[in-house]
């Protein structure tokens, strides 16, 4: 109940307020039954803008961090993201992708709409990166087409970092469904479920016009992360060794 209360009342209103958001494509996503929306992932505010603009509930899955923050800021941010229809999933060890996808399809047993980021996390650096293979597997083991979203100009309103939005309007652009029933039965071939990946994310990138990395976004911002560290550290040790520590007498 309360999910309707905060996409007609309270959060949908304040969004398109803000980001006066252009919907195209929107009769691509089924009117009845159940489906995967999957989108590039540029902005936290990715996770509410799309749910505002749908005509039907949708439930993404979500990183279990946005549902156990400590304190009252914690379980307000717990209980914001449960109205919000968002699913947490734990993404460590080697349980998660399993556990992600039993979510899922908990999901789309039910008839309903699954909403969910290939890339596994945000954009860095407002690039679109090579898709996990949990949204293929989904696909082929649900039986169920994939509608392809383009989240445009969310980045340049909400960096990462960057906590209150610009107001700025953006773009939300869905495109045809993808069948994938050529691959059915095929859900634990490892093949296939990469070929049903990358086609979703050529999708994604032809409605978006991003550029393309055929890397993971994870990795890619851990290496850059340790990169900084390490220049860091040079700089450090640099300035040390021109200015060093007078002995002490």
């Amino acid at each position: 109940m309360f999910y309707y209360v905060l996409k007609y009342v309270l959060l949908g209103p304040l969004l398109r307020l803000m980001f006066r958001p252009r919907i195209e494509g929107l009769e691509h996503v089924p009117a009845t039954g159940a489906a995967i929306v999957a989108g590039n992932h540029l902005s936290f505010s990715d996770h509410f803008l799309m749910p505002a603009i749908l005509k039907r509930r949708i439930t993404f899955l979500a990183k279990a961090e946005y549902f156990t923050g400590p304190g009252l800021k914690g379980r307000l941010t717990a209980f914001f993201f449960r109205s919000a229809g968002q699913i947490p999933v734990d993404r460590s060890g080697k349980e998660a992708g399993q556990n992600a996808i039993r979510e899922g399809l908990g999901v789309l047993n039910k008839g309903e709409l699954l909403g969910i980021y290939p890339e596994g996390t945000r954009s860095h650096d407002g690039r679109l990166y090579k898709g996990k293979v949990g949204v293929a597997a989904m696909a082929l083991k649900a039986g169920v087409p994939v509608v392809p979203c383009a989240m445009i100009g969310t980045f340049e309103a909400q960096p990462p970092g960057q906590k209150i939005p610009s107001l700025r309007p953006i773009t939300i652009r869905f495109g045809e469904a993808l069948d994938f029933s050529r691959y059915a039965g095929m859900d634990n071939e490892k093949a296939a479920l990469r070929a049903v990946t990358d086609e979703i994310m050529y999708s994604i990138l032809e409605l978006s016009g991003q550029e393309y990395v055929d890397r993971y976004a994870a990795a890619v911002k851990a290496e850059e992360q340790e990169a900084a560290k390490a220049e860091k550290k040079e700089k450090a040790d640099k300035a040390g060794r021109k200015f060093p520590r007078a002995p002490l007498s």
